[in-house]
């Protein structure tokens, strides 16, 4: 069984995306933290196969924290998921290690659906069928 963890410190978009998910993807366990701090735990403890990310957060920037994620743990690729479509945020996301970009207001449930099986199919092939690839072209 797979393992999501989404990073959000607002409780109602936390509640619809995960509602989301396991409409999508019934068999995925999914964890939740409201900070960095809780998040990086979460990271270290469970190893989920999938991170999703928002940029502002109370103690610590989404972006430091995919930083943080991708250096002791290469492989789980993450989801920035944020209000702020900026080029900057793009860019930053990008040197940072994430996997996707999506806009909270503009990614429709079938993109994110999209780049979760994506996600997971890259984690899969990258952890034992000879893929080899950083995981960061869907920018």
């Amino acid at each position: 069984m797979y393992c999501v963890l989404i990073v959000e410190d607002n409780p109602l978009f936390r509640r619809s995306l995960r509602e989301l998910l396991e409409v999508r993807f019934p068999s995925v366990g999914i964890k939740e933290a409201s900070d960095g701090r809780q998040a990086l735990d979460m990271v270290r403890d469970t190893k989920p196969d999938l991170v999703f990310m928002d940029i502002k957060l109370p103690d610590k920037n989404g972006l430091e924290l995919t930083r943080i994620i991708k250096q002791s743990h290469s492989g789980i690729p993450v989801i920035i998921l944020t209000s702020y479509d900026f080029p900057e945020y793009r860019e930053a996301a990008m040197h940072s290690g994430a996997s996707y970009f999506l806009t909270k207001g503009n990614a429709k449930s079938d993109e994110i659906a999209a780049a979760v099986s994506s996600a997971l199919r890259f984690r899969d092939e990258s952890n034992g069928n000879g893929h080899s690839g950083d995981g960061r072209a869907r920018m």
